[in-house]
């Protein structure tokens, strides 16, 4: 599947690519005029210098970079953050810092992951009533251990 992708502000970083032949997502890196602290217990919005066209019936994701979750605590604050086709103007990475220490955000640096997916539009129906299931209307942890 071909994705359109637009360079904006003179970001001089490599298009995203896949780390692997196996890999589903494509590293976003963060294009920054200055470095930025992120301290603990804070967020920020992070710019990657990209924009993107999407056909129809395909969303990006946006998820979290494992390593800097486990390392550092940092994670993507709305995982994972959804970019619709029909959005055109620059994505933006949320960031939240979970961990303990200040940590450094650079220029350059592999901030997240863009993962593209198709989905499916519901058509909404009202109904008088739901068919049943085993679960029927148990919620948060319902399921539980065995």
């Amino acid at each position: 599947m071909e994705v359109h992708v637009k360079i904006v502000n003179q970001s001089h970083h490599p298009l995203p690519e896949y780390a692997t032949p196996g890999s589903a997502g494509i590293d976003l890196r963060a294009f920054l005029k200055t470095k930025i602290e992120l301290l603990p217990g804070t967020r920020v919005l992070i710019p990657t210098g990209l924009k993107i066209s999407l056909p129809p019936g395909m969303e990006a994701q946006i998820r979290p970079r494992s390593g800097w979750a486990l390392k550092y605590g940092i994670t993507v604050l709305n995982s994972p953050g959804t970019i619709d086709s029909d959005y055109r103007g620059e994505i933006m990475v949320l960031l939240i810092h979970h961990g303990e220490t200040a940590f450094e955000i650079q220029d350059g640096d592999r901030i997240a992951q863009l993962v593209i997916a198709p989905y499916v539009r519901a058509i909404w129906e009202t109904s008088t009533s739901l068919d049943q299931t085993d679960r029927a209307a148990g919620g948060f942890g319902s399921t539980g251990k065995n």
